[in-house]
């Protein structure tokens, strides 16, 4: 059924990551002609090649700093952030045979969360590196935490989702502890908006290390691929394969660590984007993970990049966070995951 399955969806993979390509283009130039004040896509267009020294059009400078300073980069960061969250979810789903599986439900994210707010607000280090830091240190707890709770469990994959929800309670209420009792009330305000999800103060700076981290991952996992699909008929199988079991499956948790741990301290914590979006890609392309990585980080890109265009136009005048979009879709996935899973009678 499995090899059925990819094969189907072997010839989709070309079309669809060139048509995800061209809808990628198009939602990053409409992101960063969205806004309070919104600007024609020509002019985003003659604003991106006159940076790039590609023309020498004349733009009102206003708007040439409007879209290459502030909208452009936010875009590049929306795609990137869900180009990596998609790429955890599948690893995770993966390695632990679980399709609820990702980091938000793991708490993974909200470990992160809790690394990165001791850093924002108890002033642990200082500067953008220490923010990383604190970020992945705090995913790694919570990758340590999940793995304890559910060490020896009988059911497998529902008893680590189990640990996660539980993992992830416990870091959401460290966090909400040393907001509320260290910081200020305006501080406390702005951290639980980041916490939501919000794509304001990234810059170019944030692409070039975002970019970096999503590549190199993503070369990690593709490179890993066929340890991955062996993943996915469990532990046993996989090392009657030949897989290394124990390090491969400690190089992707390390991945997905590091990826999680960058986003969520540029970003913040968002949710669903890893459960959602590997399943669609892989209704399109198949389960192999060759085909399937590559088509989640576009998908989970495009995506991301839509849903920072709908936290800008929901409410007039104001952005809704963007961990609130992405549940508005999220939410009644789960729902009918769940549904799906349920035993049958």
């Amino acid at each position: 059924m499995t090899s059925e399955t990819g094969e189907s969806g072997s010839g989709w993979l070309v079309p669809f990551l060139c048509l995800s390509a061209v809808v990628l283009a198009f939602a990053v130039a409409s992101a960063a002609a969205i806004g309070d004040y919104n600007i024609a896509l020509r002019t985003v267009f003659l604003s991106v090649t006159n940076e790039l020294g590609l023309t020498g059009a004349e733009v009102a400078p206003v708007e040439q700093s409007v879209v290459w300073n502030l909208r452009l980069s936010r875009a590049l960061v929306a795609a990137l952030a869900g180009a990596g969250l998609a790429i955890c979810g599948a690893i995770l789903q993966a390695l632990l045979r679980n399709a609820l599986a990702e980091p938000f439900v793991l708490g993974v994210s909200a470990g992160a969360s809790t690394g990165a707010v001791c850093v924002i607000v108890l002033g642990i280090g200082a500067g953008g590196l220490s923010l990383s830091l604190g970020a992945f240190a705090g995913a790694f707890a919570a990758f340590a935490l999940v793995a304890l709770l559910s060490n020896g469990a009988t059911s497998g994959p529902n008893h680590t989702i189990l640990a996660g929800v539980a993992a992830s309670q416990l870091f959401n209420a460290l966090t909400s502890y040393i907001v509320t009792t260290s910081g200020n009330a305006q501080q406390a305000r702005d951290v639980m908006f980041w916490l939501l999800g919000s794509f304001g103060g990234v810059r170019w700076p944030d692409v070039q290390l975002l970019l970096a981290v999503v590549v190199l991952s993503l070369v990690i996992c593709i490179w890993m691929a066929r340890s991955l699909d062996a993943f996915t008929f469990g532990d046993e199988d996989a090392a009657a394969l030949g897989v290394p079991v124990g390090r491969i499956r400690l190089v992707l948790f390390g991945v997905t660590a590091v990826l999680t741990a960058t986003i969520v301290s540029m970003v913040g914590a968002i949710g669903f984007v890893g459960l959602v979006v590997p399943h669609a890609a892989r209704y399109i392309v198949g389960p192999l993970h060759l085909r399937l990585l590559p088509a989640c980080a576009m998908t989970g890109a495009v995506f991301m990049v839509i849903a920072d265009i709908a936290s800008r136009v929901i409410v007039a005048q104001q952005t809704v966070p963007i961990g609130v979009v992405t549940a508005l879709v999220g939410v009644p996935f789960f729902t009918i995951i769940l549904y799906r899973a349920r035993p049958q009678t």
